[in-house]
């Protein structure tokens, strides 16, 4: 088996910026963003809370939480189980 090979920092964060360009983003693409994304919307789709620190790597859920308020639940943000 080969041995992996890792990548600079440096280059991910290249390859981020590269590719918003490429996609017509005016605003910064970077790899916290992605990350952001990512746990909005697993709390979006209804994963708990805990789950989602766990695989973010908080080590504090208020940490996490902080993500929970980004996420419009209300009379609109509620997705029956009927229509899953």
């Amino acid at each position: 088996m080969a041995p992996r090979r890792q990548l600079h920092e440096s280059a991910v964060q290249r390859a981020m910026h590269d590719a918003g360009r490429a996609a017509g983003r005016t605003k910064r693409a970077t790899c916290h963003t992605v990350r952001h994304s990512f746990a909005t919307h697993l709390l979006e789709a209804g994963t708990d809370i805990r789950t989602t620190q766990t695989m973010l790597g908080h080590k504090d859920v208020r940490t996490t939480i902080s993500y929970a308020h980004i996420v419009g639940h209300g009379p609109l943000g509620v997705i029956s189980p009927l229509d899953r």
